[in-house]
């Protein structure tokens, strides 16, 4: 398949390479980090929403009226919110969980040895800052070769500097290189920094859809963008 040389970054202090089988441990820590910053955004969400007022002003009315204690009324308004914290972290430990035993438990396999797909890391100064993979999409629309990108992310403390402008740049690079139609990806309605970058290289939203029955019930759709080239 075809490979990309070394590239330096006109836009942030690192490079981008492919994925090496060294990189796999600085890989998944950025990865899971990555997604676990998720879990505070989808909290402060969930407070948002109509129904959560009214679980937060039902919940202790009830304790009172059943108990007449507002210490215990109190009380359940700390569990509400203790139990509502943990509802925040489960999906996202549930799709780490299952990336770590899908495609990225075996990188090289997942991405670097089919045609068509690979993966990058931006590095700075030796260390991996950030991450970026793509597939094939299997089934595609009729006449469309579709390039999905995966897993980008960068790390917090590397994060305006253009690095995941840069990855997502060589995303659409390659796919262009490889011939496909398009690009397209899924992203969740809290990244809203995601949703401008896209935005900002010629993607456009083409539809969203709730992944799970907790997702419609908080109100967090995830967003599907798609790229497309001109001569497609």
């Amino acid at each position: 398949m075809l490979r990309f040389e070394t590239q330096k970054s006109p836009m942030a202090p690192c490079h981008i390479r492919q994925y090496q089988d060294s990189d796999q441990k600085s890989v998944l820590d950025l990865f899971i980090r990555g997604m676990e910053e998720h879990i505070p955004a989808t909290f402060r969400h969930m407070l948002t929403l109509p129904r959560t007022f009214l679980l937060l002003l039902g919940v202790p009315l009830a304790m009172v009226l059943v108990s007449g204690s507002w210490l215990l009324a109190a009380m359940s308004i700390f569990f509400v919110l203790l139990l509502m914290k943990l509802l925040a972290r489960q999906p996202w430990k549930k799709y780490v969980a299952k990336c770590l035993h899908t495609d990225m438990a075996d990188i090289t396999k997942s991405y670097m040895n089919a045609r068509g797909s690979c993966f990058w890391v931006a590095e700075s100064g030796g260390e991996v800052v950030g991450i970026v993979g793509a597939l094939p999409v299997k089934d595609p629309p009729l006449g469309r070769k579709q390039l999905e990108l995966f897993h980008l992310s960068v790390s917090s403390q590397h994060r305006g500097q253009g690095i995941a402008k840069a990855l997502t740049r060589t995303i659409l690079q390659f796919a262009r290189d490889q011939g496909y139609s398009d690009v397209v990806l899924d992203t969740s309605m809290l990244q809203k920094g995601a949703q401008a970058l896209y935005m900002s290289m010629g993607f456009q939203k083409t539809g969203q859809y709730f992944m799970s029955a907790f997702w419609r019930l908080v109100a967090i759709p995830t967003i599907q963008f798609k790229h497309s080239f001109p001569s497609a």
